[in-house]
């Protein structure tokens, strides 16, 4: 992208805005015939991308491919994964780091990306296969000798919503026995429930934080590590920590054991890293943890494909692309038909919105478009029932990226008037699919749907480990292709920064109610005061 600064400035540009006054017609007779279904399909590491309904035709998608190539998209990714600086912004301090969370995954190919680094996750991948063993074999038990059974994975951000949604993803191959509970928020009830449902005598407490500093996960800590002491139990015995190397948390007198993350992975890129692994390493074992970071490597290596439609997270990306900045709908649903990722589009939430809501280039300048729509789903059936009245007869026109899978996890269904619950789901995922596009005509104006609501399903046949891996790195991927045409940089979050600044003034407010200066009070410390006068 070094060669235009802009999206703007890029050649097919204005024919992409050209073409975007004027998008397929979703409601046309014949629109969705079976060749267009079949033809508008992209397949890769287990994945069917079915986007026959997107507003866009041969001609569209020969000028997104065009996009990419000018905007040189699979090189930057390819420069990515090999150790190029990519989070930084020319001309002015930024981070200037590396972005290198798929070395973490790159360890079943004999010629990794940047052997460096995947050679420092492959020696930590060996220590938690140390620490599993030793669990599994009761070399590491608690005071009385008992195995530990359950775990509190301490974290916030991307410590927690994407380690978080994978657990739940994968609840269905958790080892009997075993089970994790987790707490991010410093609101103290979030500790406090989780406390009261667990046996700390036989708990581990997994502390995740990059810095070591974190404001609410040392928080959460000491509440939890006081909750131990109460019980006449020593923490430092129920502790490990996930960090940085040379972090206040990398203290053997604390911890029973340290794994540590890199600076050149980001906290809502960091689920393959140790930040998830060491949780799912206990909850899973170790051989899913090897099947999820081998479905995450997978993924990789589709998204260096230059073939635009033989590329699914490049498609899926400029797709977006196509109906954010060229036909103006500012959000994008998530959909998964399962319910085991129900927590998924919280994370996509922070992964895409944290990455991409950018306003100015990597260059330091004012974009001159829109940058990362608004992200947001829930699992269906249950939207069917809540918001899909808005996404089918609403003002507001959302693209919807659906998630379904041919086969459930458990395998525990039943065949109900004829049909299974598995193949209701899958039916009414397809059936809402086509209500968005082609919409209905109908006399009474109530009961008209106007169709010509893009959206697209991912298909795969069934969410297992590794099938999990590589939706994670789909997603990331996308969003890393989006930022790179947008020229943005998407691996920084100097947005989160000003609150937590100004966090620590109101904090130290709170403590003593008083504050330099005349007579006026600062707006912190008038609010200090309304939330006072409310104890009084």
């Amino acid at each position: 992208m070094d060669r235009w600064q802009a999206l703007t400035d890029v050649p097919v540009y204005p024919h992409l805005v050209g073409l975007a006054q004027k998008p397929f017609d979703l409601t046309s007779p014949g629109a969705l015939a079976p060749t267009r279904i079949e033809q508008y399909c992209c397949s890769a590491a287990g994945f069917d991308l079915l986007y026959a309904a997107q507003r866009v035709n041969d001609e569209v998608l020969a000028r997104l491919q065009e996009l990419a190539d000018q905007c040189e998209l699979v090189k930057q990714f390819q420069q990515m994964r090999r150790g190029a600086i990519m989070n930084r912004i020319h001309g002015f301090a930024s981070e200037e780091r590396q972005v290198l969370h798929t070395a973490c995954r790159d360890l079943f190919a004999e010629n990794p990306a940047e052997p460096v680094a995947t050679g420092q996750a492959e020696r930590e991948i060996a220590k938690l296969r140390d620490f599993l063993e030793d669990l599994e074999n009761d070399t590491l038990t608690n005071a009385h000798g008992r195995p530990f059974d359950t775990m509190i994975h301490v974290g916030i951000g991307g410590s927690d919503l994407g380690p978080r949604s994978v657990y739940e993803a994968l609840r269905a191959y958790v080892r009997p026995g075993r089970q994790v509970f987790f707490v991010s928020n410093v609101d103290p009830d979030d500790a406090a429930a989780v406390l009261r449902r667990v046996n700390l005598d036989t708990t581990l407490v997994n502390v995740v934080s990059k810095s070591g500093t974190t404001l609410e996960t040392l928080t959460n800590e000491s509440l939890i590590r006081g909750a131990f002491e109460a019980q006449g139990l020593d923490p430092a015995q129920h502790c490990i920590a996930v960090t940085g190397e040379g972090s206040p948390m990398d203290s053997p007198a604390g911890y029973l054991r340290s794994f540590y993350m890199f600076d050149y992975i980001g906290g809502r890129y960091s689920s393959t890293s140790m930040v998830g692994a060491v949780m799912l390493g206990f909850a899973l074992g170790i051989e899913a943890v090897l099947e999820f970071l081998e479905g995450a490597s997978l993924m990789d290596q589709a998204a260096e494909e230059s073939e635009l439609q033989q590329n699914l997270p490049l498609l899926l990306a400029l797709l977006g692309v196509w109906n954010h900045t060229f036909l103006g709908n500012a959000t994008v649903a998530v959909l998964p038909y399962s319910q085991a990722l129900h927590r998924f589009s919280a994370h996509l939430q922070q992964c895409d919105m944290e990455s991409n809501g950018k306003s100015v280039s990597r260059y330091g300048e004012s974009v001159a478009l829109k940058t990362g729509p608004i992200l947001w789903g829930e699992p269906g059936t249950n939207g069917q029932h809540a918001f899909f009245q808005l996404l089918h007869q609403g003002t507001e026109i959302v693209p919807v990226e659906f998630i379904g899978f041919r086969h459930s996890q458990y395998e525990e269904d039943l065949e109900i008037e004829g049909s299974t619950s598995q193949q209701k789901l899958v039916a009414n995922l397809l059936a809402q699919s086509l209500a968005m596009a082609m919409g209905q005509k109908d006399e009474n104006p109530n009961r008209r749907f106007p169709g010509n609501r893009p959206n697209l399903i991912l298909l795969a046949d069934r969410l297992t480990p590794k099938i999990m891996g590589g939706l994670l790195a789909l997603y990331e991927a996308k969003i890393v292709f989006q930022g790179f045409c947008w020229n943005i940089n998407s691996f920084d979050q100097e947005g989160v920064q000003l609150g937590k600044v100004l966090a620590g003034r109101v904090l130290a407010l709170m403590g003593d109610g008083q504050e330099e200066g005349g007579a006026d009070l600062s707006p912190e410390m008038a609010l200090v005061k309304m939330v006072k006068m409310g104890r009084e």
